[in-house]
């Protein structure tokens, strides 16, 4: 018999939604699984929230007894990150009579320190604090030792990491077996945006002009989101080293799936690594060695994944470390490899999709 579970989105992020697709990918591959999950939006961004609340309730009705998975980031809640509304949405599904699984893609709260950042951060606390106690089950795409914030006698939180939104299908996470390439390739996929994205642009300046001067010509190939907005700076960095620049914005999956799986290395600088941040866990599904920072979230499986770790604290490691996966090529092996299984044991839709099974049966 089929199971049915509903998965619950809020705002769409643009241009492309990440929790959208996660949700896509898992409902192909929970299908394997003889469970049909229909993904269902709250318009509250389009049509008001009372409009938004009121339809859900009417949805919900016949949602009685099944599973109702609500992803939760700040931003799908409210435009600017404060999401109090998201404990209406789990009020109305309560009554309607469903399964309350509350899946956070976003389990750590902004930074900053403004007066309003201190309020944003408490308002995020509170409601992800609440939403976890009126939850049946919460799925945390984090291992549950890397959120501060949840006691460690909570009974109904789970950990699933995040897989790659690209159609690996039709790719085998081996090299293409085409003829070795005289110039090596690293890849970039997304940049943060604002001064963020300048200052992560400035790294791959560095780690990659660092590179190309002990060893020569270089490829470097960027992509993704605000990958374009930072294109001067890039050229600029590199101007005068052996380095040939591709830069693109947003491509299609398929199109990320073929840059990576061409490349020999990917170079992620958006932060600390960890199993929630998609375009780090998209190079190691590719069969990818992976360069990144280590940080309190750099936890479980990400760290049997092909990541050479650096710390970040001192200029030059990313060089350093890009220097060493490039010219030792049993080193970059034996990193894709890592990768490879990885992927397979804990990083694949599939393996995502048995953890889901298992979590959700207990709530049977």
């Amino acid at each position: 018999m089929t199971r049915r579970i509903i998965a619950l989105l809020g705002r769409r992020d643009e241009p492309t939604d990440a929790v959208e697709e996660y949700c896509r990918y898992l409902a192909t591959a929970l299908g394997e699984r003889g469970f049909e999950m229909s993904l269902v939006r709250v318009p509250w961004a389009e049509r008001g929230w009372a409009a938004a609340l009121h339809e859900l309730a009417q949805q919900a009705v016949n949602w009685r007894g099944q599973s109702v998975c609500v992803q939760y980031t700040a931003l799908a809640w409210s435009a600017r990150g404060f999401p109090l509304r998201f404990l209406s949405v789990i009020k109305v599904l309560h009554r309607a009579g469903v399964r309350v699984v509350v899946v956070y893609h976003d389990a750590t709260p902004y930074a900053g320190n403004r007066p309003v950042d201190k309020l944003r951060r408490a308002v995020q606390l509170n409601v992800m604090r609440q939403s976890l106690r009126r939850s049946d089950l919460a799925i945390f795409t984090l291992p549950l030792s890397a959120i501060r914030w949840l006691r460690r006698s909570t009974g109904n939180a789970a950990f699933i990491p995040v897989g790659a939104n690209l159609p690996l299908a039709a790719l085998t996470t081996e090299k293409p077996s085409e003829s070795p390439r005289d110039v090596l390739r690293v890849a970039v996929f997304g940049i943060t945006g604002g001064e963020t994205g300048r200052n992560e642009a400035a790294r791959i300046v560095e780690a990659v002009g660092f590179v190309a001067s002990k060893i020569g010509k270089l490829e470097l190939h960027a992509f993704g989101r605000h990958a374009d907005d930072c294109e001067s700076k890039l050229r600029e960095g590199l101007r005068g080293l052996p380095v040939d620049v591709h830069v693109k914005g947003v491509l299609a999956a398929a199109e990320v799936a073929a840059e990576l799986s061409s490349a020999d290395v990917l170079l992620f600088v958006r932060g600390q690594i960890s199993t929630r941040r998609g375009s780090a866990i998209a190079g190691i599904a590719c069969g990818l060695p992976v360069i990144a920072e280590r940080g309190a979230e750099t936890l479980g499986p990400i760290e049997k994944a092909g990541v050479a770790l650096v710390s970040g604290e001192r200029p030059g490691e990313f060089g350093e470390a890009l220097l060493r996966v490039l010219t030792d090529p049993q080193y970059r092996a034996s990193l894709a490899e890592s990768s490879r299984l990885a992927q397979s044991q804990y990083f694949s839709w599939q393996a995502i999709a048995a953890s889901y099974v298992e979590e959700l049966l207990k709530t049977r």
